[in-house]
């Protein structure tokens, strides 16, 4: 019998770290990640991007905007759900098919977006899990969305 050690939030297997299999997911499981945001991630986010408009990089700009100042890049927090995805549920393995987002709220550098995913239903015949998504700040939602993720199964394609 194969013993199964948690490192880092991923499952070892022999020598191999990989997240849950389809087999081992439920309707219900949950995970989330949580990062503050600071100016430098938006600056970085911006470069990495290409994405220079100046309501995420000048203040005075932004100030006549209808935000009344400088909010980070909807991407940037939605990004946090690929880390939930990526490495927590299901974590390694696991392969991004499709994401829905609606962003309800802005965020700004000094916030704390917390990503969360929930499973809603498994596709076992096409080896996929559908999750809620969410990003919240403060407990109100900001981005809301589903993902669809190709799950590895304990059997061999």
């Amino acid at each position: 019998m194969q013993e199964t050690e948690i490192v880092d939030d991923f499952r070892r297997y022999d020598d191999r770290i990989e997240g849950y299999y389809l087999e081992d997911l439920a309707v219900g499981m949950s995970a989330s990640f949580a990062k503050t945001l600071t100016d430098a991630d938006i600056i970085l986010f911006s470069g990495v991007s290409g994405d220079t408009n100046p309501v995420h990089l000048n203040e005075e700009y932004a100030r006549e905007t209808l935000f009344k100042g400088r909010i980070s890049h909807g991407m940037l927090s939605a990004g946090f759900i690929s880390a939930v995805l990526g490495t927590k549920l299901p974590g390694p393995g696991a392969i991004y098919i499709s994401q829905s987002l609606r962003f309800t709220a802005p965020v700004r550098a000094g916030d704390t977006v917390t990503a969360r995913c929930t499973v809603t239903e498994i596709v076992p015949e096409k080896r996929r899990a559908v999750l809620k998504t969410e990003c919240l700040v403060g407990g109100k939602v900001v981005i809301d969305g589903e993902a669809t993720v190709m799950v590895p199964t304990r059997e061999k394609a």
